[in-house]
């Protein structure tokens, strides 16, 4: 299992039953198929998908997720149109946003749409999903090409404030507590020293830190 998919496995190990989840692009699209078959998660694309089957499922014709990527849409699922996808997600009525990031700092603010002197489409739909939904997870490899993207303070420009719930990397879980950071997790192939090493924020490691195991 690579960083990328471990990553997608962790973050629907912690969905609930009966959530409705929105998937950001990236890293999130693949958390469907990580979903055990007693546990009923809806998931939604700012698009205007209610349904997105597992990434294993053959491509429903002519239907693209929020990034463009072919989608499923599982039995039941329905197409609706973008004004009553973002009336769902500001309606509070998404349980959970599972996010990619730029950047994540110690206060839980989120830049995940701009890096200073390159050219990107803007927003999107994130400003809405970080605001509205109850819980918002970021799903990110911990570092790009080396350079740690969980920081004391955030240097990008910012998608959201203080509105990030938990990160979730290839190397441990981190939960954002009015305190600051805490290290609840940690995966079986790393070390506190490495991770230590790879996040530039203060953080405070959990008495009851557990490991979780990658195959």
């Amino acid at each position: 299992m690579n960083s990328r998919t471990f990553i997608a496995y962790r973050v629907a190990q912690g969905l609930k039953d009966g959530d409705i989840v929105n998937l950001g692009i990236g890293i999130p699209t693949l958390v469907p198929k990580f979903i055990s078959q007693d546990k009923k998660v809806v998931f939604q694309a700012e698009n205007g998908i209610i349904g997105i089957a597992a990434a294993t499922n053959p491509p429903t014709p002519n239907v693209f997720d929020a990034g463009g990527s072919s989608a499923s849409v599982a039995p039941g699922g329905q197409l609706i149109n973008s004004a009553e996808s973002f009336g769902l997600i500001r309606s509070g009525k998404v349980d959970v946003t599972v996010l990619g990031a730029l950047q994540v700092d110690s206060k839980g603010n989120l830049a995940n749409w701009q890096i200073p002197g390159k050219m990107v489409v803007g927003y999107g739909g994130a400003m809405d999903l970080v605001t509205c939904a109850k819980k918002v997870i970021i799903a990110m490899e911990h570092t790009a090409k080396g350079t740690p993207k969980i920081l004391e303070e955030c240097e990008f420009p910012l998608t959201g404030v203080g509105c990030v719930s938990e990160i979730i990397t290839e190397l441990g879980v981190f939960e954002v507590t009015p305190t600051g950071l805490v290290l609840t997790e940690m995966s079986s192939t790393t070390t506190l020293d490495e991770i230590k090493e790879k996040t530039k924020a203060n953080y405070q490691v959990a008495e009851d830190l557990k490991i979780n195991q990658i195959n």
